[in-house]
């Protein structure tokens, strides 16, 4: 007796049964793949927003969304893991005016969860396959142009960051996180991995050891408001070795031990700026702003390059050219026709 010979489907493959607590630690995993301790926890929140969007969770944040990816549950993952999935999540996210950036990092973290499950054998290696298969789509139209607020609105939102506060300890842990902001152009990132071990006294200045993109540090001079507002701060923490600078503070006036996650600072940056009656300003809005005030001020754009991190001048070119340069033709026009 003979029998047809049927093709080999690639997506046949014997995977483990699936019990119904199996969990997944992709905070492990993902360290070595990812050294950066920024896309650690950028993919971190993609994911978290891929579980909530797909699978029907709740979301998390700080310590909560590091004990689940630590923790992930593949019985709500699993079957949300698939290329038509992942395209309709990213169109979603470019309807809602997501950014190129954005999108594209979106889709790097469910690519390498998949490649990472495929790896632990959760998934086949078909699937993994064409989920890396899966374009982020265009995302110039609907995208948020940056804002470059002026010095007056910095102000502003520096004294509405103090404003929005429930208790002292919150009023100092604001003033901190602000003048850092709009002085010292961090990224939210950044300003979130700051340690109290960072700061130091250097020929004579103090200066922040600032951890950048790329495992990259880099010394950064701490203007005066700054050091008198961290003064201020000493007032309700007690540095230890590798704590948090900024700290969540709980509604009854509490310092926790541990930091404020970056998705906290973009809210009290928003806060600020709803207080400030400025609209919407995001973390990063106030790094360009910090650029684009140096630069109309005149400022060398090496001095520039060095406290943006930069990894040359040309960078720091590329991103001033980006700013909403001054445009004012049609205004001259109007004068010189006396309307």
């Amino acid at each position: 007796m003979s029998f047809p010979l049927q093709p080999i489907d690639p997506r046949d493959q014997r995977l483990p049964a699936l019990p119904p607590d199996a969990t997944f630690d992709f905070a492990a995993v993902l360290a070595g793949r990812a050294s950066s301790q920024h896309t650690q926890r950028a993919y971190a929140r993609w994911v978290d927003r891929y579980l909530e969007d797909m699978a029907g969770l709740e979301p998390t944040t700080g310590p909560d969304r590091m004990r689940r990816m630590r923790n992930l549950p593949l019985a709500a993952l699993l079957p949300a893991m698939s290329p038509s999935s992942l395209r309709a999540w990213l169109g979603r996210l470019a309807e809602e005016g997501q950014g190129k950036q954005g999108l594209t990092q979106a889709r790097a973290a469910l690519v390498t969860l998949a490649q990472l499950l495929s790896e632990a054998g959760w998934i086949d290696d078909y699937t993994s396959a064409a989920i890396g298969n899966v374009r982020a789509p265009a995302a110039e139209d609907g995208q948020r142009p940056g804002r470059w607020l002026s010095l007056e609105q910095l102000r502003q939102l520096m004294r509405a960051a103090e404003a929005i506060a429930n208790s002292d300890a919150q009023r100092a842990r604001n003033r901190v996180a602000m003048s850092m902001l709009c002085t010292m152009a961090l990224r939210r990132e950044e300003l979130a991995d700051a340690r109290w071990s960072d700061l130091s006294t250097q020929n004579g200045r103090p200066v922040l050891l600032v951890h950048g993109k790329g495992s990259k540090a880099v010394y950064v001079d701490v203007p005066a408001v700054v050091v008198d507002a961290l003064q201020t701060w000493l007032s309700y923490v007690t540095p230890k070795k590798g704590s948090p600078l900024i700290r969540r503070i709980w509604r009854g006036g509490h310092v926790a031990d541990y930091g404020l996650s970056t998705d906290a600072l973009w809210r009290i940056v928003n806060a600020a700026a709803d207080e400030a009656g400025l609209g919407l300003v995001s973390p990063h809005d106030l790094r360009r702003s910090v650029a684009g005030a140096l630069q109309l001020s005149g400022v060398p754009i090496d001095t520039i390059s060095r406290l943006l991190r930069h990894s040359n001048v040309a960078v720091t070119e590329r991103y001033l050219s980006k700013l909403p340069q001054q445009n004012e033709g049609a205004v001259l026009m109007a004068d010189l026709l006396d309307f």
